[in-house]
């Protein structure tokens, strides 16, 4: 049974987000430490007591082992162990049961403290020696009243676990790109940038990469500018527009609805390319205007929707 209830989705497009404030502790000779982390809830499904854990052979040594969560048998991951830390031997855990990236995983925390809303324009960029610190995991920092919460980039941990998956790779010299084009990306996890960078220059476009919403909106705005002093159009510089939605500064969802709602964009094609793979965030995606939806990371199919998208 869950511990905590999830709330509803939030309203689309208004730049902010829900997180689970979650810890982790370490046993330190000068006493004990509080890490305070965070998640988007729209990537948790539940939060319930850590059940029984089954070992398995060649694992990540960050994996615990398999838990059977709702009839389905999933990887359960240490935060403890991915950061590097001595746990305190007493603290009771919890497990965190996500769904992002087609996938599900169980990750084990030693407490669940409360939900948060708030704007993404409050994420900050992480200190540098934080977030190396982390090996460059962390996607923002908040101000809290109780310290600086880390929001974690979960595709990077998967990735330094060996977990991620990116589908059809072999398969994108397979898809025939009639147009080279030039693709404006709005994406913050550096795994993913360089992921779906790959993806891109492999089959030819050129890519033009941002690192979050706000990023994105002042280089489209600048393009614009420039398009209009010379009689031009906004199409002639951005073929189209591949976005994530978790973002800092501003979501994808909120450059999405930026987008469709500008006269100078509004026939500039906008793919939503999400670890969010539940049916919500999709329609959330189609209402505030996106021409499609994608989960990451199948290269193949991204590279087919493009291709679609651009046609028109």
């Amino acid at each position: 049974m869950a511990e905590y209830g999830l709330p509803e989705t939030l309203k689309t497009g208004k730049n902010e987000l829900e997180i689970i404030d979650f810890r982790i502790f370490e046993d330190r000779e000068d006493g004990l430490y509080e890490w305070i982390l965070g998640v988007n809830v729209a990537k948790v499904k539940e939060v319930l007591r850590t059940p029984p854990l089954t070992k398995v052979p060649n694992m990540p040594k960050e994996v615990e082992g398999m838990a059977e969560i709702r009839g389905e048998l999933i990887p359960v991951v240490s935060i403890a162990k991915w950061i590097g830390i001595n746990e305190p031997p007493e603290r009771k855990k919890y497990l965190l049961f996500m769904e992002f990236l087609r996938e599900k995983v169980g990750v084990i925390i030693h407490a669940a403290k409360r939900i948060r809303r708030i704007s993404w324009s409050d994420i900050k960029k992480a200190p540098d020696v934080l977030n190396t610190r982390l090996n460059g995991r962390i996607t923002g920092v908040v101000d809290t009243e109780e310290g600086l919460l880390l929001i974690l980039d979960f595709e990077g941990i998967l990735h330094d676990m060996g977990l991620l998956k990116v589908f059809d790779v072999e398969k994108v010299k397979e898809i025939e790109v009639p147009h080279k084009l030039n693709i404006l990306v709005a994406e913050d996890s550096p795994v993913a940038r360089k992921i779906i960078k790959d993806i891109l220059e492999s089959a030819g476009h050129h890519v033009i990469i941002t690192e979050d919403g706000k990023q994105a909106w002042d280089k489209l705005n600048e393009l614009l500018q420039k398009a209009q002093q010379e009689g031009k159009s906004i199409r002639d510089y951005i073929d189209l527009v591949l976005t994530d939605i978790e973002m800092p500064s501003m979501d994808g969802l909120t450059l999405t609805n930026l987008i469709k709602h500008t006269p100078g964009f509004l026939d500039l094609p906008v793919i939503v390319n999400t670890t969010l793979s539940d049916e919500a965030n999709k329609q959330k995606a189609f209402t505030v205007g996106a021409d499609d939806f994608i989960v990451k990371f199948d290269a193949k199919s991204i590279l087919e929707m493009i291709n679609k998208h651009a046609k028109k």
